[in-house]
């Protein structure tokens, strides 16, 4: 059966008109102009933080790697420049009870063979102790460097949750930018994708049209049961980690509270 744009059958309660090609077109072309604004405006924020004041500090200062203790300096693997993703963490948890909001940001970046051929390196930096650490990037199957910033001074050390640059000059070593909050989100394509979908992320803080999915709290796809259903309760890990051989039901996260 053929349907026309303004049949009531297809006209679904607080979904957007339904049109013909040329009228989506337009109205395509229309929000091009201002997401083409929008982009330009990215690209000046970027001038300007190329243009930060930057902060030196110790690069011989050492952080524990795969190979122990090594140099700050080390991490830039001969050049220039640097990100880093500080991955928070607790203590004595297992897996499933480590944090999923850092979860989702490392594992969006398994091979940073891009940024390499651009001259710059990254690494994965987190306050949990070396012995705990090592068997945890191994169950993840992470490649990318981790090290341990354990009891490891700003910039190096610090606040954990937030992407930070940094610049080498020779043996002198600068902060030059860092992120919070969502400032992340660059490094987790899927949201990107999601923002890009008719439902977008499924967070209730959305705008959406009237009459569309309401949404969950921010973030409450980033764990699950076994059976895949979105989850914060004890049974649940975050959702990469089902991907993992051995992953399997739990019935405890090993901590209190979450990144939620």
């Amino acid at each position: 059966m053929t349907t026309t744009p303004d049949d009531p059958t297809t006209a679904r309660p607080g979904r957007p008109p339904v049109t013909d090609l040329a009228t989506w077109q337009k109205a395509r072309d229309e929000l091009l102009v201002r997401e083409k604004a929008h982009t330009r405006a990215g690209d000046a924020i970027a001038a300007d933080r190329r243009r930060l004041p930057m902060v030196e500090f110790d690069g011989t200062v050492e952080v524990v790697g795969a190979d122990g203790p090594v140099p700050f300096l080390d991490l830039f693997e001969g050049r220039d420049e640097l990100v880093v993703y500080k991955h928070m963490w607790y203590d004595g948890a297992p897996p499933q009870g480590q944090c999923e909001g850092c979860t989702t940001a490392a594992w969006h970046l398994k091979d940073a063979v891009y940024l390499n051929a651009r001259g710059v390196s990254f690494a994965v930096l987190t306050t949990g102790p070396w012995d705990e650490v090592a068997p945890y990037v191994e169950f993840m199957g992470y490649t990318q460097p981790w090290f341990s910033v354990r009891d490891t001074p700003a910039p190096v050390g610090g606040d954990m949750g937030h992407l930070t640059c940094f610049l080498r000059d020779g043996d002198r070593a600068f902060l030059t930018y860092s992120t919070t909050g969502r400032g992340n989100e660059p490094l987790n394509i899927s949201l990107a994708l999601l923002d890009m979908t008719p439902y977008g992320r499924g967070e209730r803080w959305e705008d959406k049209p009237e009459g569309w999915p309401e949404g969950a709290d921010a973030c409450w796809s980033w764990r699950s049961d076994a059976d895949g259903n979105p989850t914060w309760g004890p049974t649940s890990r975050p959702v990469a980690q089902w991907t993992r051989p051995g992953a399997t039901p739990v019935q405890t996260l090993g901590r209190q509270g979450h990144c939620h």
